[in-house]
């Protein structure tokens, strides 16, 4: 391997929007979009960042997310994580002292992502059709810091979800987020078995497909 090669990952996009989901909903946030996933769920809005991209140095995307001038930095795919080295990006950027979460589908060991960054975890449900890509020993490594999420396509993904949620007692280990799948359910239906069943869960939209629509990945 070329010295440098091991500082390089394959970028899809950056760009700066408002964060439509998890703890920091709402802020302006530089998203760092790392090409490739090794997963199909049926509802996935970002299926154009499997495949293409470009090369960029670490340092030159650092430059790139700095320019924006936002201090809150998500690191998404895809699932980023499936670059080994979207480890040492993540430490970077927690170094120069940027609100950070990474975004990823849980298939992958998250152990070595710095424990400063936020980590959030989609457990993938029996209606995405991956959920025997879920890597379940990520439950026990996450902390009050990080977050699960579920997206939720029906009923059954609901009262799996659930059942995952007692089982492993997620709300006890960090932040549980319960979120409808945009054209699959209505948000309303969700929000009326979580009041029924009170589970300790935060229900949540996202926020930037109420500002810019169903097909974006933004």
């Amino acid at each position: 391997m070329e010295a440098g090669t091991q500082e390089r990952l394959k970028l899809t996009e950056i760009f700066l929007s408002v964060q439509g989901e998890a703890r920091s909903v709402g802020w302006p946030t530089v998203f760092v979009r790392l090409t490739g996933c090794p997963l199909r769920c049926q509802y996935c809005d970002t299926a154009y960042a499997f495949y293409g991209g470009d090369w960029w140095n670490i340092d030159d995307i650092m430059a790139e997310v700095a320019k924006h001038g936002a201090r809150h930095v998500c690191v998404t795919g895809g699932e980023p994580l499936s670059q080994k080295r979207c480890i040492s990006l993540l430490k970077k950027l927690c170094d120069a002292g940027y609100e950070v979460s990474l975004e990823t589908s849980g298939a992958i060991d998250i152990s070595e992502v710095d424990p400063r960054v936020s980590r959030v975890v989609d457990l993938k449900t029996p209606d995405s059709k991956e959920q025997h890509r879920n890597r379940l020993e990520n439950i026990g490594l996450l902390t009050q810091h990080d977050q699960v999420k579920f997206v939720i396509c029906s009923h059954l993904d609901y009262e799996w979800a659930k059942s995952m949620l007692i089982e492993h007692r997620l709300s006890s280990r960090c932040e549980v987020l319960f979120s409808p799948s945009f054209t699959e359910i209505k948000p309303r239906d969700l929000a009326e078995w979580l009041l029924a069943d009170k589970l300790p869960v935060r229900f949540q939209m996202q926020l930037h497909k109420q500002l810019w629509g169903e097909e974006t990945g933004r």
